[in-house]
């Protein structure tokens, strides 16, 4: 079996289907305690006989008017929330590309925004050091947490959505409780701009990553740090999150490498590369609806899609003019969002065709 296999949910049924690689051996070995990883190696030849995805352009969403942030599904497949620097979040049908909602009301820009896991709520983070509850399908603002000194840079919800994390540019990571809108919990965290957190399945962990080169996890109870993996010099961490089934951390960074870890171990797994970030906070995710893939935005104007299992380059998106910072993968459907910032300002919904 393959260290990778059933990366998702394992009641899925997709997953009895997934496929294993001759590297049954993770490709990085490390002492107990985290040193940085290599440089990364050349992305892999092309192999043949893989299915292969075959995105194409669906829509182009228009209507930011300063640069997008982040795009998130609903988790029932049904809206796209994008936010940006223009201080709005944007609800949007994918599937049609019509723009549904504005929820206004932040007074200064957005680097974040999270959907409960009914589709009814969202949050997002903003540089007004607050973040705002919404009720999408009225627009209203339910709550406005309030506590963070500085920017929030990140926000999530856990699965049960009785709980948010939040990370701002003090370093701080806090817990909220959402129905009441308390911080449940405040740890001080990173040393520098907290730029990503997530809890695990049952959100008995968190993950964080700051500009201070570090990932850490968390203890969400007791808010004491169980583990730190550490990033080579030129490879700070901007963007990190736990795999659908917890067991893996996936990790974006400035030295154009995006890598998979097994964090029980402190391994660095899988290495992948061909994009360009050495700038921006750029998000990566997981796709599993169909093959496996891991997909990232890049500095070179596309969207990268590699095989999870080989690290090939499968398929690259191009359309946009500026740099892609942020993506999504839709819960169901074979779908892609991806959002531009300063001279594109636009989301892209991509779809796959089929066949291989």
């Amino acid at each position: 079996m393959n260290h990778l296999d059933n990366l998702g949910d394992s009641t899925t049924d997709d997953e009895a289907g997934s496929q294993t690689t001759e590297d049954e051996v993770p490709e990085r070995q490390a002492p107990a305690a985290p040193p940085p990883p290599p440089p990364p190696p050349p992305a892999p030849a092309p192999s043949a006989g893989r299915e292969r995805p075959r995105y194409e352009l669906r829509h182009t969403l228009r209507g930011h008017t300063d640069s997008i942030s982040a795009v998130k599904f609903s988790p029932d497949g049904t809206l796209l929330a994008s936010c940006g620097n223009d201080r709005v979040v944007k609800i949007w049908s994918p599937f049609t590309g019509e723009l549904i909602r504005n929820l206004n009301g932040h007074t200064k820009g957005l680097s974040d925004i999270a959907w409960s896991s009914d589709s009814v709520h969202l949050a997002s983070a903003s540089d007004d050091t607050t973040i705002r509850i919404w009720e999408v399908d009225t627009g209203l603002t339910l709550r406005t947490l309030k506590g963070h000194t500085n920017y929030v840079f990140c926000v999530n919800y856990n699965n049960a959505s009785n709980l948010l994390v939040s990370g701002g540019c003090d370093g701080e990571i806090r817990v909220w409780n959402v129905d009441k809108g308390k911080c449940l919990k405040k740890i001080l965290a990173h040393l520098d701009y907290v730029t990503a957190v997530h809890f695990n399945r049952d959100a008995s962990l968190i993950v964080s990553c700051s500009l201070d080169g570090l990932i850490r996890i968390w203890n969400t109870a007791t808010g004491q740090c169980l583990k730190t993996l550490a990033e080579s010099h030129d490879a700070i961490c901007q963007h990190v999150q736990f795999s659908p089934n917890s067991k893996y951390i996936l990790s974006t960074a400035h030295d154009s490498a995006i890598r998979l870890w097994d964090y029980q171990t402190s391994r660095c797994l899988k290495t992948y590369v061909g994009h360009t970030n050495q700038k921006y906070c750029i998000a990566a995710c997981f796709s599993v609806t169909g093959g496996k893939w891991i997909i990232s935005g890049s500095e070179d104007h596309k969207v990268y899609l590699w095989d999870l299992q080989s690290r090939e380059i499968v398929q690259t998106l191009e359309g946009h003019t500026d740099v892609v910072v942020a993506v999504a993968t839709h819960p169901q459907q074979n779908m892609i969002a991806s959002g531009s910032i300063d001279s594109d300002l636009t989301i892209r919904i991509w779809a796959d065709r089929g066949g291989s």
